[in-house]
């Protein structure tokens, strides 16, 4: 017996978000949008009973941008789950481990059962140390004393609230995947970069740390003095707090060099077999995996950083080779201090002594960081093409199947893909390693609300996707020829 009929029977019953049974008009596909990111918000501001608020560490911290969520609450884990069980199954799934054909829809419910298994099975291995070591998510005392639980118990009633959270994430991410507009992930991790964006711009003291419209007001109206710019003081205040300038203009920056590498493109032109005069283009773009690769290389890194955040707090003997932590919980030395990405300008400056390390220490770090994210981002992006149906293959059954041809070539799948192999594997690799690289570059510059890199590309490159998306579906829902022409109903 195979390892499939023996896992059927239990991976073919996984609940499912069942699909529309016809065509979903353009307005409830944006309801079912806009309603499931009201959800997210709403559940992203609702505490676990039993939790003691303002107590305990937020590891994710610095990857919350990327891996959406929100410390302290219904949705701490957030869509790392859904990150981490996708990297397993590409894995498993490049190597060709799993026997599984896409194209067959029985391998195709087995693998959708395996990846919700994934995920859930993810979503309790990674809630369970956050909250049963008490290091992320302490349990209020208090309250176990009044329900008669013990501690215990409270904590077994906050993991229980944590899962229930991260299985809600996933099937949110699959009703917007069948009933919305692009896909749920890249919807949540918007929101949450948006959020921060917002907030870096306009926060106020009110609120916590100002932003830089409220500390260019204080600026302007004397009560915050920036000194002369021709000063290092002076010029260090500019460029980092409170002018802030520096930060502005890297996310100003990469705004725009993800725009213009999402209009870069090489157009193989095509034509219709059977219909004279009907013309079109096939484009493979700059950034032909898209950014949604670096998701995957940064929830590897945060993977990493968590255990060595889990072994740091359990182990009392680690050895000082694999890491030495200080006081806020992150590594000042050892293997998990030079396998920790660089996120802010701070973390690397050592001139302006914000750093931890030596000049060298750092510079080891920032050259690992590099070559991991450069490498990391071609890698992904290839299985990443080959496992999303992206693949020369792939797109040459696709081309074949919509009656289209490359004139000038005879109209065979195997001479498609010949032509598209000359461009797709070498336009993916060059594009996952440009995103890694202008993630690594914006991280170094900082950005406006403290934004990792990562996520700021991930939020442009998606919003880019998700406008050329509902254009589509404009077009589509005018024009319901188009639907059938590209095999919608």
């Amino acid at each position: 017996m195979s390892w499939k009929e023996a896992a059927e029977p239990v991976l073919s019953r996984m609940p499912v978000v069942e699909r529309p049974a016809g065509h979903v008009p353009f307005r409830r596909k944006l309801t079912w949008t806009a309603g499931i990111l009201v959800v997210y918000f709403f559940l992203t501001n609702i505490n676990p009973f039993g939790l003691a608020v303002g107590q305990g560490s937020d590891f994710f911290g610095q990857f919350r941008s990327v891996l959406a969520g929100s410390s302290g609450s219904l949705l701490q884990v957030g869509i790392g789950p859904i990150v981490t069980a996708s990297i397993v199954l590409q894995l498993l799934g490049g190597a060709n481990l799993l026997g599984l054909d896409t194209d067959d829809p029985r391998d195709q419910v087995l693998y959708q059962g395996l990846q919700k298994l994934l995920v859930i099975i993810v979503t309790a291995l990674t809630a369970a140390p956050m909250v049963f070591t008490g290091q992320f998510l302490p349990a209020d005392p208090a309250v176990g004393q009044a329900l008669g639980i013990g501690t215990f118990g409270v904590k077994s009633l906050i993991f229980a609230q944590i899962f229930v959270g991260g299985v809600l994430l996933l099937f949110m991410d699959e009703i917007v995947s069948k009933w919305g507009v692009g896909s749920g992930v890249g919807l949540f991790i918007i929101a949450a970069v948006s959020q921060q964006i917002v907030g870096g711009f306009f926060s106020f003291s009110a609120l916590g740390a100002p932003g830089f419209f409220a500390n260019w007001y204080s600026i302007a109206t004397g009560g915050t003095q920036l000194g002369s710019p021709f000063t290092s003081a002076g010029l260090e205040s500019l460029l980092f707090e409170p002018g802030n300038i520096l930060a502005l203009f890297t996310t100003v920056f990469i705004f725009g060099i993800v725009v213009y590498a999402e209009s870069v493109r090489v157009e193989i032109p095509l034509s219709h077999a059977r219909v004279k005069g009907a013309r079109g283009r096939f484009p493979v773009k700059l950034i032909y995996a898209s950014v949604l690769p670096m998701i995957l290389v940064r929830a590897l890194q945060a993977n990493i950083q968590f255990v060595g955040q889990l072994l740091s707090s359990q182990w009392a003997g680690m050895p000082s080779w694999l890491g030495v932590y200080g006081e806020q919980g992150q590594p000042t030395s050892g293997l998990f201090y030079y396998l920790n990405p660089i996120q802010q300008p701070e973390q690397w400056m050592w001139f302006r002594g914000a750093a931890t390390g030596e000049p060298w220490m750092i510079a080891v770090r920032l050259a690992i960081d590099l070559t991991f994210m450069i490498v990391g981002g071609a890698i992904f992006a290839i299985f990443w093409v080959e496992t999303t149906g992206m693949g020369p293959e792939a797109t040459a059954k696709q081309i074949q199947n919509s009656g289209m041809q490359i004139p000038g070539f005879r109209r065979n799948p195997q001479v498609v893909e010949k032509v598209m192999e000359r461009y797709i594997p070498q336009v993916t690799v060059i594009g996952g390693a440009l995103v890694g690289f202008l993630a690594v570059m914006a991280n170094l510059l900082g950005t406006i609300g403290s934004v990792s890199g990562t996520g700021l590309l991930l939020a442009v490159s998606i919003t880019y996707k998700l406008y050329e998306e509902i254009a589509e579906e404009q077009l589509m829902e005018m024009h319901p020829m188009m639907r059938q022409m590209f095999g919608n109903k």
